[in-house]
C-alpha cells in the first residue's frame, strides 16, 4: 500500500475509534481513573489522526473523493480531543452547594416520625 493510501485509512480509522470511544465516555466515567485514562486515549487519538490527517493534505491524497476534506477533519479531530478532555462528572468549582445536596440536607433535619 503506497504511503498516501495508509495515511487515508489510519486517520479515518483513528478518528473513528476516537469518536466511538468518545460517545461511549459514559461508560468508562465510572471510576475517575477509567475517565481519566479514556480522556487521555481519546485524546491521543485525535491528535494523532489530525496530523495524519494535514499530511494527507499535503502529500496531495483525497479523502471521499475530495482534496479538501482532510484539512477540516483534522480540525474536526483536534476539537474532539479537546472536548474528550472535559470531564462529565464535573468538579464543583465555586463551592456552592448544588440543589440535590439541599434537598438531602432538608430530609435529613426533618423530624422523624
Amino acid at each position: 500500500m503506497d504511503p498516501v493510501g495508509l495515511a487515508e485509512t489510519v486517520s479515518v480509522s483513528l478518528c473513528s475509534l476516537a469518536v466511538l470511544l468518545w460517545m461511549s465516555i459514559g461508560t468508562f466515567s465510572r471510576t475517575e481513573a477509567a475517565e481519566l485514562l479514556a480522556q487521555r486515549v481519546i485524546a491521543a487519538l485525535c491528535i494523532i489522526s489530525a496530523i495524519l490527517l494535514f499530511a494527507l493534505h499535503h502529500m496531495g491524497g483525497e479523502l471521499w473523493g475530495s482534496r479538501n476534506v482532510a484539512r477540516p477533519l483534522a480540525v474536526v479531530a483536534v476539537i474532539v480531543a479537546l472536548a474528550g478532555m472535559l470531564n462529565i462528572k464535573g468538579k464543583d468549582i465555586r463551592g456552592e452547594t448544588n440543589p440535590h445536596n439541599i434537598a438531602k440536607i432538608r430530609q435529613e433535619k426533618k423530624p422523624k416520625d
